[in-house]
């Protein structure tokens, strides 16, 4: 159970309370140990040990927590609430937090409800445990991969002249869910023309016109798990200069995921991607880390970059995407999604061509 996977790390703790806020303050964690499909469970919390689980929550969600065959208590009022978790945490004494994910208001209730407790941050720890992902996981991470590469297909074809970015990223959302998604991972990033050079650009009311570089970020969500892709192609025909940049990328992403195996270094795995780009008259353009985990986060732990020094591990998954941003012209990025082997890499995301794709 994923929940004794957090006391291989967390040793320090005699129990974990893992507490959800509302809807947008749930933590991952929750779902990491009840592996639960579907649901909202906010306000709802977990008290762990090293023998068992157990998920506290309202009514709204006594059938979704029960399917996950985990102990399960219902409280129908905030009373309730209070009242069980001093109960079944009485006999503990230091009780570990996910400080990463606890709002400041959560955690003036805890010192309200349990004030004679010690709490102790095991939110590294969490991250720890979480780093490396099960059968289930790397499944689920595999078809949230399959989803995202199936549908950028069908984007392409329906590209018109005067489409706004915004209007295509609708489109892309549209065929992730249809081809089986729950959600977009993240806000789909779509740039036009020089819209593409920003990396984490919004969507706006920019119109698609021929020449333009039409760069799309976007990822798939499927039970709980992310996908991370981005595709770049060109709406008609594209420049010589289009042509080298994105040759440049592709060899860049090509021999540095060739690196990519459990015991090496992100920072080498990065600095490869770096030194093929710096090699050419686009130094310096490569502006972000090579890559970043992902799991039930889309930037799940940190993975590929020269700022750090991070050992791969198998049965890590995280991302592989250079790029080259020209600001006020164009930008090229190919991103795809990994897992690290013992001896390699199993490629999740596919349909990145050699020559870039004109539409």
């Amino acid at each position: 159970m994923a929940y004794k996977d957090l006391f291989n790390f967390a040793r320090e703790a005699e129990a974990i309370l893992i507490l959800n806020a509302g809807e947008n303050s749930i933590d991952k964690t929750f779902k990491y140990i009840t592996k639960s499909h579907g649901g909202i469970f906010e306000h709802s919390y977990i008290i762990a040990t090293q023998d068992k689980a157990c998920i506290y929550t309202s009514v709204l969600e006594e059938e979704t927590a029960k399917k996950t065959g985990i102990e399960t208590k219902i409280f129908n009022s905030m009373k309730d609430y209070e009242e069980m978790m001093r109960q079944d945490l009485s006999k503990y004494n230091t009780i570990g937090l996910n400080y990463s994910s606890l709002t400041l208001e959560s955690y003036k209730n805890l010192l309200r409800i349990i004030p004679d407790k010690e709490f102790v941050d095991i939110s590294v720890s969490i991250g720890e445990a979480r780093i490396i992902k099960d059968s289930e996981e790397i499944s689920n991470i595999k078809e949230a991969a399959r989803i995202a590469s199936d549908s950028i297909g069908k984007v392409h074809e329906s590209l018109k002249e005067g489409m706004t970015e915004k209007e295509v990223a609708s489109l892309v959302v549209y065929e992730m869910m249809k081809n089986g998604a729950d959600d977009p991972s993240f806000s789909t990033i779509v740039g036009f023309g020089e819209n593409s050079s920003q990396p984490h650009y919004s969507p706006g009311e920019r119109r698609l016109k021929k020449g333009d570089i039409v760069l799309i970020d976007y990822g798939a969500m499927y039970n709980g798990y992310c996908s991370d892709v981005t595709r770049t192609a060109c709406f008609g025909r594209a420049t010589p200069e289009m042509k080298e940049v994105y040759d440049i990328v592709y060899r860049a992403q090509k021999e540095s995921m060739g690196l990519i195996k459990e015991g090496a270094n992100g920072k080498d795995i990065d600095l490869k991607a770096r030194e093929i780009i710096d090699s050419t008259k686009y130094r310096g353009l490569f502006i972000h880390g090579l890559g970043h985990g992902i799991g039930l986060e889309v930037h799940d732990h940190g993975a590929l970059s020269s700022r750090s020094d991070f050992p791969l591990k198998e049965n890590m998954a995280v991302t592989d995407e250079p790029g080259i941003y020209m600001q006020g012209k164009f930008g090229v990025r190919i991103e795809d999604d990994v897992l690290v082997k013992k001896n390699g890499f199993e490629k999740l995301s596919h349909g990145a061509t050699p020559e870039i794709t004109e539409i």
